[in-house]
């Protein structure tokens, strides 16, 4: 079944924020500035960006009416034929808002589903991109107890299905089916697991933060890099030898995001476990952010929430080699004091933090040394 979304790719998309209370507008600010980036990652074309402040969100459309005039002049002058909201939307405001501004309204979320499916490569994270998105259409359509029914024949009972519920069957048969296929996968990675011989490193950390650089300099593992949100999807591992003569294996993760949603945690679930059953996470921060200490507390949440918090973990502040990394770090250092400097990319540090890791990773699997005496 191909899922077809809003498409965004060649759009000229407004971008709307709304801030709500008094508090976290800094914070507020940068989100919106990686909506931007998400946007034009999707493959929008952004041609401005509106903000309103309120106590609470409009019950009907989320923004005052007056703002929603406001972004139909935006979009006359601009020729924004999509707008994109940083805030999650109900069902019900998304159509109150179509028919308001006579454009396609999506919400942050759709726009990272569309990252998502786009970057997708192996067939699990397809897998994985197609059930959050069925899941999400499923969501946003309502399901009425008014809504006309079939009513009952000879020899039926009850009222009926709802049309609206007999053609939502095909939809959550498909997501059965799906699930089915990732449970098939996570036993597969059940089994796979039980027969490693190496202590097993996770990569994780915040979108963008420098992982699959880190991973390619430690281990030249060819993965796939750029200065976009969510470049990588799909999980590549790697052996590296360490200087106590063991080998672990380190594997690279989806990266966090703030407000990820939990559709996509839910349906990456069989992929994020591998967190969970890591014996050290490696975090990486980027340390030149403006909000890094923000970032990380994202991904302390996101670790919570896939019951991964327990595990030991390593944080790393990348890309030091940068003037505005090497401006933040001895304050961030003082804040983590456990913490390493490195730059993946210059490969600064990472001699360090390979006799750390030496340090730190359980010996949990036969050493070089015993892997070529068992072989003698």
């Amino acid at each position: 079944m191909t899922v077809r979304l809003t498409s965004v790719r060649q759009e000229r998309a407004l971008l709307v924020q709304v801030v709500v209370g008094r508090s976290g507008r800094e914070v507020a600010a940068d989100s919106l500035e990686e909506l931007e980036r998400l946007a034009d990652t999707a493959g929008a074309v952004v041609v401005g960006t509106l903000s309103q402040n309120r106590e609470a969100p409009h019950p009907k459309y989320f923004i005052g009416s007056g703002k929603i005039d406001e972004v139909k002049v935006v979009c006359q002058k601009t020729g924004a034929n999509l707008v994109i909201f940083d805030n999650n939307l109900s069902p019900v405001q998304v159509n109150n808002l179509d028919m308001a501004l006579g454009v396609k309204v999506i919400d942050r979320t759709e726009v990272i589903l569309q990252i998502f499916a786009r970057r997708a490569r192996s067939a699990e994270a397809q897998i994985q991109v197609e059930l959050a998105q069925l899941q999400y259409l499923v969501s946003r359509l309502p399901v009425s107890e008014k809504q006309a029914r079939f009513t009952g024949g000879i020899g039926m009972k009850g009222p009926g299905e709802s049309p609206l519920k007999l053609r939502n069957a095909p939809i959550r048969a498909r997501i059965r089916d799906l699930q089915g296929k990732l449970e098939a996968i996570q036993e597969r990675r059940h089994r796979t697991r039980a027969r490693r011989p190496w202590p097993t490193v996770s990569l994780v950390g915040y979108t963008n933060a420098g992982k699959s650089t880190l991973l390619n300099s430690l281990a030249e593992a060819g993965a796939y890099v750029d200065d976009r949100l969510f470049a990588t999807l799909d999980t590549k591992s790697r052996l590296i030898h360490l200087p106590d003569m063991r080998q672990v294996l380190v594997t690279d993760t989806v990266g966090f995001i703030r407000n990820l949603p939990h559709g996509l945690i839910a349906s990456f679930r069989s992929t994020l476990e591998e967190v969970g059953q890591s014996d050290l996470l490696l975090h990486v921060a980027d340390a030149g952010h403006p909000y890094v200490t923000e970032h990380c507390e994202v991904v302390f949440d996101t670790l919570r929430e896939i019951g991964a918090d327990q595990v030991p973990a390593l944080l790393v502040f990348n890309k030091c080699d940068r003037p505005e990394a090497q401006a933040a770090l001895p304050g961030l250092l003082r804040h983590f004091p456990e913490a390493l400097a490195i730059s993946a990319l210059a490969q600064e540090g990472l001699a360090q933090l390979r006799q750390r890791l030496s340090e730190t990773v359980p010996r949990t699997g036969p050493s070089d040394f015993q892997h070529a005496v068992r072989r003698g």
